[in-house]
């Protein structure tokens, strides 16, 4: 199995400016011994760490884990898509063999249509012709400026985290269902399973809670072109690594065969990022 989301953080990088103290168990520092024994213990051979800040020195700080840990399978990254240096500084980072993917973090961007602007769809396409994916970390409010932009870039591959974050605690389906469905009929767009216990009530959801959600993307994207991702340690705020595992086994056992199961558990996340064979933590 491979965890195709997952994250590091040191609090005194002082990187994290989304992190505060009020924010309770994810207020501390998360390194790859903090994550080695559920690996283990839940049967993950291997992980792609995806950046938590934008900031290059993030980046280069968790490049410098896949240095060390072998089971780390590669780094989704952070680059300012709006900087005209971007295509030289893209350049740099790719001559390290950890990089898979960059990911803006257009949730946290004031403007819902900032992937628009000119220079950050110069870049994006810059991004595209190194054949290296984009990770969407978007929320439904984001969804039409990106079928703009897929509407200029149709070949662009891209993948939406969390399932573009839909409402699981208010109930809410139907605009989210119509949108998903919009950006599945890209077929180089892909979708994560992951991310989906924080926007449900925490430690109070029930696994039925998520059904409608994870059978909506299972019916949009196919199983081939989605990939499973815990979003630990972040998931812990409203569960544990075992039920990011459960949650999707149990929404999908029914409809789903084994070796479907295993392309999203397993096989899509390495064809998506291309990634290369290191060695397991198991």
């Amino acid at each position: 199995m491979i965890d195709s989301h997952q994250h590091f953080w040191k609090l005194q990088r002082n990187d994290y400016g989304w992190l505060s103290e009020d924010m309770g168990v994810l207020y501390q520092d998360y390194m790859p011994e903090d994550l080695t024994p559920l690996l283990k213990q839940y049967q993950i051979s291997g992980t792609v760490v995806v950046q938590a800040a934008p900031a290059y020195e993030e980046t280069l700080f968790l490049l410098s884990l896949y240095d060390r840990y072998d089971w780390i399978c590669g780094v989704v990254g952070w680059l300012d898509l709006s900087s005209p240096s971007f295509p030289a500084q893209l350049a740099s980072l790719l001559e390290h063999p950890g990089i898979v993917g960059l990911r803006p973090m257009l949730q946290d961007i004031e403007e819902p249509d900032w992937i628009l602007q000119d220079q950050v769809t110069e870049n994006v396409n810059c991004l595209h012709q190194h054949h290296l994916p984009l990770d969407l970390l978007i929320n439904q409010k984001h969804i039409p400026s990106i079928l703009t932009l897929l509407k200029a870039l149709p070949e662009l591959k891209a993948v939406v985290d969390h399932m573009a974050k839909p409402n699981i605690s208010g109930g809410e389906l139907d605009g989210w269902k119509q949108d998903m469905k919009s950006l599945s009929e890209y077929p180089n767009v892909w979708c994560k399973v992951s991310g989906f216990m924080t926007e449900a009530e925490p430690y109070t959801w029930k696994t039925k809670d998520f059904e409608p959600y994870i059978g909506h993307i299972v019916e949009t994207f196919g199983t081939s072109r989605l990939l499973f991702g815990s979003d630990w340690p972040v998931c812990l705020a409203a569960g544990s690594y075992q039920d990011t595992i459960e949650i999707i086994r149990e929404n999908l056992q029914s409809t789903v065969s084994p070796a479907e199961m295993d392309q999203i558990f397993s096989e899509n996340a390495r064809q998506f990022y291309n990634l290369k064979e290191r060695k397991s933590v198991l």
